[in-house]
């Protein structure tokens, strides 16, 4: 090292050493026989960090950025696998959850089905209402088939009394003269056997045919029949309507909508005989209900004298054990609903209609 100016100087191999910050102690050799140092001399170095070959870092520079590079493209593709991998089993574990929530909520939906087939279990029983306060938990609603309007029952062998049920039905949904007869001779010819229409109807045409088997096979083909736009284009059109019904209005279920399409009765009338009907709570279907053991019992109530109730005869009935049974169930945020049409007159009840 130059003394005076401080700088480093280099040996025969091109090593520099000593420079500003950095002593070195001579041991039995001189600054003027630099080569002599290699295997038999020593330099003890004080206050230098390193000693640096500018040849050696020419090469070796390049290959350590390039190491470099390479560790940092194997942490970034090694976080994205981390990362995808912590989003597949997120999505595993959300699916394999929602796939739980399914079959909790499709069981306790059968559950409710279940209480509500026994031939003992009416729309008011305790049981079906235990878990609608619960998650998991399940609601069903029973309803009388025999309280609604059978179609298949009203248009069968065209009895004018009947027909004119039907037609007070659609009279009271806002329909008008002309567009009823046009809608009833329709349905007569889409049920009849035979190919003749009739004055305000439609037979077999062009796109159009009739399946002529002389009943319905669902409320929902009542839309595929001519001229019903009217009515089934409204909102709830199927609500009052049934194929599954023994067929005469049940008194002990219909309501005062339908119970007022019966010819003869008055609003007054039905008013009182809801009253009785219903009991002392006020509620259709619970214990305190009066037994209606036989039709006459409802004539001094629906004010009809017996001419007026011997032209209801066979237009009404009592208990209808056909029902339409909706059992929904959830589990979460999962809802599952299941519908039957079950026949439960006897310890084996049976099931007409089932969706899911």
């Amino acid at each position: 090292m130059n003394a005076i100016s401080g700088e480093p100087r280099m040996d025969t191999n091109g090593h520099e050493w000593g420079g500003a910050g950095c002593v070195f102690a001579r041991e039995k050799s001189s600054f003027k026989e630099p080569a002599k140092f290699a295997g038999r001399h020593s330099i003890r170095v004080h206050s230098c960090p390193f000693v640096v070959s500018k040849k050696r870092l020419r090469k070796i520079s390049p290959a350590r950025g390039a190491a470099l590079l390479i560790a940092l493209w194997a942490i970034i593709v090694l976080t994205g696998a981390v990362l995808l991998w912590a989003g597949y089993i997120r999505q595993t574990v959300t699916v394999s959850g929602e796939t739980l929530n399914d079959i909790e909520a499709r069981a306790m939906a059968h559950s409710g089905l279940a209480i509500a087939m026994h031939p003992l279990t009416s729309k008011e029983t305790d049981a079906l209402k235990l878990e609608e306060n619960h998650d998991p938990g399940f609601r069903v609603r029973m309803v009388s088939e025999g309280a609604k309007l059978n179609l298949n029952f009203l248009f069968a062998g065209e009895d004018q009394r009947k027909l004119d049920i039907f037609r007070r039905w659609l009279d009271s949904r806002g329909i008008d003269y002309q567009t009823r007869d046009r809608m009833v001779d329709c349905i007569l010819d889409w049920l009849d056997a035979d190919n003749v229409k009739r004055t305000n109807g439609q037979e077999d045409g062009p796109n159009y045919h009739p399946p002529n088997r002389g009943s319905f096979l669902t409320v929902e083909e009542l839309a595929e029949v001519a001229g019903t736009e009217a009515l089934t284009s409204q909102p709830g059109w199927k609500d009052d309507l049934t194929v599954y019904s023994q067929g005469p209005i049940d008194l002990t279920a219909a309501d005062a909508n339908i119970l007022r399409l019966l010819p003869g009765v008055g609003d007054q009338a039905i008013e009182g005989f809801l009253q009785w009907r219903r009991g002392g709570d006020g509620i259709d279907g619970t214990q305190d209900d009066p037994v209606i053991q036989k039709l006459e019992t409802v004539q001094g109530f629906l004010g009809l004298n017996k001419t007026q109730f011997a032209a209801l005869g066979g237009l009404i009935m009592l208990r209808d054990n056909t029902w339409q049974i909706k059992s929904e169930g959830w589990s979460g945020k999962v809802v599952r609903q299941v519908t039957v049409v079950a026949r439960k007159g006897s310890q084996n009840p049976q099931i007409v209609n089932w969706k899911e």
